[in-house]
């Protein structure tokens, strides 16, 4: 590596900022047969596939926003868990045009209510589908995996609750 190009990779990562912080729900419910659902919507910029996230808010915990951002972007409400289910990160154009890396901490919230008006009713399409779905139209790995995993975990708590309700003999 000659020394202009060492010097201008050192230049680049004294400049790079830390992801900017956000906080996401992954809205789900369990239907007749233990189906499981997800929400999606798309984004109201680029028409992507995402889930309700947003900005820290003063005086909230992280899976409070989660569930805040849930019922203004989606107008779904339920039980948000307080334990994370890990991490994704994209990138985002502010209004200002600059592109930022924004990391999104992600709490699982069980949609218990739909509000027949929200905040931003009409400014996105909102669909609920299969885990595996969910992980077909998001184009970030990181929730891919998130959505796969959650799936995996639900089902193997929706089998121990089924096992324990077995009358035995």
């Amino acid at each position: 590596m000659t020394l202009l190009a060492r010097l201008a990779s050192d230049v680049q990562l004294m400049f790079r900022r830390p992801p900017r912080q956000q906080y996401g729900a992954l809205c789900y419910r369990v239907g007749d047969g233990d189906k499981l659902e997800v929400l999606l919507m798309t984004s109201r910029d680029t028409g992507r596939w995402v889930i309700p996230k947003g900005w820290p808010m003063n005086g909230k915990c992280a899976h409070e926003v989660a569930a805040q951002e849930a019922m203004e972007e989606a107008g779904v409400k339920g039980s948000v868990e307080m334990e994370t289910l890990g991490a994704y990160t994209y990138p985002k154009v502010l209004r200002d045009g600059v592109r930022v890396s924004c990391k999104v901490q992600v709490y699982p919230l069980e949609v218990t209510g739909i509000a027949k008006n929200f905040k931003e009713k009409g400014e996105r399409t909102i669909e609920w589908v299969s885990f595996d779905e969910a992980a077909g139209r998001v184009r970030e790995p990181e929730l891919r995996h998130l959505f796969l995993a959650f799936k995996r975990k639900l089902t193997d708590r929706l089998s121990v609750k089924a096992s324990k309700q077995i009358p035995a003999e």
